[in-house]
């Protein structure tokens, strides 16, 4: 082997402490494949070899026949053999020709009974999405037996389940084409963390089925959302991070991992292809930029990949010869030699032969230049590209993808959470599709939970995708991304019965499955649950798709502007603005009874008003206003759209660094006491700091947030990291203005110091960082508040003014055991000090288990995200509402009386706050009001927070044009600011 063979091997090969040999012993290689051969029985058989080919050279000038080599005991493998494997290097993975043709699915469940699901709106996936059929649709033998009209000699009646849909909308099963679920399964703990490994950059070797956990608790909620199919790939830290796999969500008999995965390649356990069948599909998970940083940078990553594809190439031709040969009869130049393979890069030529789906984890523009080129330097097709902020800039470069445009997976809210996702764009699906580019939404759960992948396609839907392409990119381009839309993705007969019926139009905020099933069998919406689901949804709205603002001034900017247009305001205006055509109008009140009150609009069939907003406040609204709105210097008419408070953000780094994921525009670490000592010179035991001092205004993140209708935020250090473990002292937090332009702006500050915050949990599953015992932390909180620091320090000022009730105490918490200790000490130190504690509890996963007692405590709660996960083993009890259960815990808290808000972890989700209360009114099957919703980010946090007399009745007013504030068919276009005494046009 040459020296740059042996180089592009020590790149990436791993150690022989890490189970195969060394970058040093790489020539041995060939001589270790065959070390069973040298057993001296096999030196025998070789020996034979080489004497019989000398006798037939000698006896004859021809070689040796096909029945010599048959009859000659040293073939390692028979000519038959050989030449049937060698028969089948060509084929090419495709779908069967004739499954649709089925009498039963290779998945059905003897026993099963038959479903027909009457009086449906089917939405089938078929013709681009454009088919709907109206009727009845029957599943029988794991398989949809019968679409529209079913004659009654198809089933038995009673051996028949039969529902009834009322015309509701039925979609084949949605299918997640990137997910961790199972090898990062939740809770999270320390013996599931399979979903990638450390040792090296380039590793098609390893299975993500090697490490599938069928106990992740997050296969039921993915069902719950409608979910039936994914991907399960290993994650992203490698270049080639091993092997992929679509599985169903459902519990087989078998209960092995196996047994979930759709069409098993042979190469999964060994088996001999069908050879009546094409190959079987297998997939692989690739990535570049800047995931892979702990191989090297751009450069190193790709020559790793160009290498390990130099290797697989060498290896294919080595076997294309060596057949060459066999089917020439040649069988005297490979007597004795084994058919060229190696287990660590088969899977790689079988990419080059065309049998695998690569998915592919790039980002900009620069990597998936070098991924396209990559691909005709060998020659291979990839089947989607996930995470691809930046593809709707280059379509063009996609076009050059050897084999064809791939299908290009995205995650609407992900931007800006890293430099590499920095000009990502909502508007990306639109755009693409535009240039016949194939769409396709992820979750990359647990980054999302996969149970709300349809609330990406509603989010595409409602920045301009059209409703079919984005119901197909949850089901029918992710099917054939993964080479099986002959039985999922679409529903038409002999597919797979992977079912959905919604209690609305899919694309509807908030469209909850009925009923699913998977394979024919019933997963979710059993009548025996009675668990109510949508009965709210009665109006004929429901069932078609929301109608959505105009957003093609937006999304041409977008692009003009390579993902970062400005976001400058277009024009202020501190006389009077007449705003027409309002439907719903909701104001704050002041004073003992704070909160929102709808001045305008809760009759359904009110007719639209008139408002009217002199220097920032509100001074007229009603059908009197209509004559004061003639000499305004600027008339808007919002088409039945709503005024409504001005929300707030809670508990994302908003405002403190403009890249989630790049310490380099952030505020950098901060010291915990608990595991390291502070630094004299700070003067302070606790180290405790003001965000204050660390904001940042004008970040595109806080810019968005203000432009989405989220004018406040309010901020600590407290980062609610998924299942690890944040510091002990949160600092002090502050509030302000999203949209101010600097902090010495007049408006800008709200509240320098907010609140005071600890966060509390028990040690994360990895073993960074560090993390003080439970106990410890409540020996640290117990003396802070009884006095025992020095009241001259930070630490010990602050603490005391929270153990006086002059600052709200936040504390960050999940578990239910924790809090009851809190809600203990929280006594102990009104009992002792003879005062009242403003505490408050965020995050709360669980505090739903004690709302009775919470409430009779009086502490706050700040539900973090609104909608819960079992990320941890302190999240692990969640509510998680229908179809599961009848309640959610935000409105289990809300009926005992707790003051609650809600808040988002990431930055760049804040701008969907306002979905959030609305999608939180139908989980609560309306027992939540508009009013309601709007206080959970408004006045319900200013009161948690101390904020009452900071923002009260001054508070800003966002204008929506189009409809409700609180569903897909508005957008914010003009923000009104008493305190500023002006009308900010967006």
């Amino acid at each position: 082997m040459d020296r740059a063979a042996e180089h592009r091997l020590s790149t990436h090969e791993p150690k022989p402490a890490q189970g195969c040999q060394s970058d040093n012993s790489r020539r041995d290689v060939h001589l270790s494949q065959y070390g069973p051969f040298l057993h001296p029985r096999y030196l025998a058989v070789v020996i034979l070899i080489v004497v019989l080919t000398i006798q037939y050279s000698n006896i004859s000038p021809s070689p040796p026949t096909l029945r010599d080599v048959q009859t000659t005991e040293s073939s390692l493998l028979t000519a038959q053999d050989i030449l049937r494997q060698c028969a089948g290097l060509l084929d090419v993975a495709e779908s069967p020709s004739n499954i649709l043709g089925r009498e039963r699915s290779d998945r059905y469940e003897p026993g099963t009974r038959p479903t027909l699901i009457k009086n449906v709106t089917l939405w089938t996936g078929a013709r681009n999405g454009t088919e709907i059929v109206y009727g009845d649709i029957l599943l029988d033998k794991g398989l949809v037996r019968g679409i529209g009209y079913i004659p009654e000699a198809l089933y038995n009646d009673d051996d028949t389940d039969v529902v009834d849909a009322h015309g509701g909308w039925v979609t084949p099963g949605l299918v997640d084409m990137n997910t961790y679920l199972g090898v990062l399964s939740a809770p999270v703990t320390t013996g599931a963390l399979d979903y990638s490994s450390s040792r090296g950059p380039i590793l098609p070797w390893l299975r993500s089925i090697d490490g599938f956990n069928t106990h992740d608790k997050a296969f039921r909620l993915a069902i719950a959302g409608g979910v039936t199919t994914v991907q399960m790939a290993p994650g992203s830290e490698n270049a080639i991070g091993g092997q992929a796999f679509m599985v169903k969500l459902r519990r087989t008999p078998e209960r092995s991992p196996t047994s979930m995965v759709v069409e098993p390649p042979p190469a999964l356990n060994g088996s001999a292809p069908n050879p009546d069948l094409p190959p079987q599909w297998r997939h692989l998970k690739m990535a570049c930029g800047e995931s892979v940083r702990a191989y090297g940078n751009r450069m190193d990553v790709m020559w790793a990949l160009r290498s390990a594809f130099a290797e697989a190439r060498q290896i294919r031709d080595a076997q294309d010869a060596f057949c060459h040969k066999a089917e020439a009869g040649l069988w005297h130049e490979i007597a004795g030699q084994r058919y060229p393979e190696d287990l660590r890069w088969e899977a790689l030529v079988d990419v080059l032969r065309g049998r695998v789906k690569v998915s592919v984890d790039c980002s900009e523009a620069v990597d998936l230049d070098a991924m396209v080129r990559l691909t005709q330097e060998f020659r291979f097709s990839i089947a989607s590209i996930q995470h691809a902020a930046e593809a709707y800039l280059v379509p063009e470069v996609l076009k050059h993808t050897y084999g064809g445009i791939p299908t290009i997976a995205v995650l609407m809210d992900s931007s800006r959470s890293s430099r590499e996702s920095y000009r990502g764009s909502v508007f990306a699906p639109r755009i693409l599709a535009d240039y016949g580019v194939p769409i396709a939404m992820e979750s990359n759960h647990p980054v999302t939970n996969s149970r709300y992948l349809l609330f990406e396609a509603q989010q595409a839907h409602y920045f301009g995708l059209s409703p079919q392409l984005a119901l197909a990119s949850v089901t029918s381009v992710p099917a054939s991304a993964a080479g099986l839309s002959h039985r999922i993705g679409i529903l038409r007969e002999g597919a797979d019965a992977d079912v959905v019926l919604w209690d609305s139009h899919p694309l509807q905020l908030g469209a909850t499955p009925r009923k699913v099933w998977i394979d024919g069998i019933l997963q979710v919406g059993n009548d025996t649950d009675h668990v109510l689901v949508g009965p709210g949804k009665t109006g004929p709205e429901w069932y078609e798709p929301p109608r959505v603002p105009n957003f093609d001034a937006e999304r041409k900017a977008a692009a003009q502007w390579d993902g970062l247009p400005p976001l400058t305001r277009k024009r202020t205006v501190a006389g009077r603005v007449a705003f027409r055509n309002v439907k719903e109008v909701f104001l704050r009140q002041g004073g003992d009874s704070a909160g929102v009150v709808s001045s305008y609009g809760l009759d359904g069939d009110a007719a639209a008003t008139h408002v009217i907003v002199d220097r920032g406040r509100i001074t007229c609204v009603g059908p009197v206003c209509e004559g004061e709105g003639r000499n305004a210097e600027v008339v808007m008419d919002l088409r039945g759209g709503t005024i409504a408070p001005g929300m707030m953000a809670f508990g994302s780094a908003l405002g403190i660094e403009e890249l989630e994921g790049d310490p380099s525009t952030g505020y950098g670490a901060q010291f915990d006491p608990l595991s390291e000592d502070v630094p004299q010179i700070v003067g302070d035991v606790g180290g405790l700091v003001r965000i204050e001092d660390a904001l940042l205004f004008g970040t595109r993140d806080a810019q968005i947030a203000h432009r989405a209708g989220v004018t406040y935020a309010t901020t600590s250090f407290v980062r609610s990291a998924v299942f690890l473990r944040e510091k002990f002292f949160g600092g002090l937090s502050a509030t302000f203005r999203t949209g101010a332009p600097h902090a010495l702006d007049r408006t800008a500050i709200i509240k320098p110091v907010t609140a005071l915050h600890v966060a509390f949990g028990r040690a994360p599953p990895v073993p960074y960082p560090r993390a003080a015992s439970l106990s410890t932390e409540f020996a640290t909180l117990r003396r802070l508040l009884l006095e025992g620091e020095d009241p001259r320090t930070q630490t010990g000022d602050w603490f005391k003014k929270a153990a006086e009730g002059a600052i709200p105490l936040v504390i960050e918490v999940s578990s239910a055991d924790v809090m009851a200790t809190l809600m203990r000490l929280k006594n102990e130190v009104e009992e002792k000090r003879g005062t009242y504690m403003r505490m408050v509890f965020s995050r709360a996963t669980e505090a739903h288990l004690l709302a009775e007692e919470i409430a009779h405590a009086q502490i706050g709660v700040i539900l973090s995200p609104s909608r819960q996960f079992p990320w941890s083993w302190d999240d692990r009890r969640i509510m998680p509402g229908p179809p599961l259960a009848n309640n959610t815990a935000l409105a289990t808290l809300l009926k005992h009386g707790v003051t609650v808000g809600l808040g988002t972890w990431e930055a760049n989700h804040v701008p969907n706050i306002r979905f959030d209360i609305g999608w939180a009114i139908l989980e609560s099957n309306n027992w939540i009001n508009k009013r309601q919703a709007f206080e959970l980010v408004t006045t319900n946090l200013e009161k948690l927070l101390d904020l009452e007399g900071w923002i009260g009745d001054m508070g800003d007013m966002v204008a929506y044009e189009g409809g409700s504030a609180l569903d897909f068919s508005s957008k914010p276009v003009a923000v009104a600011s008493p305190a500023g005494g002006l009308v900010e046009l967006l």
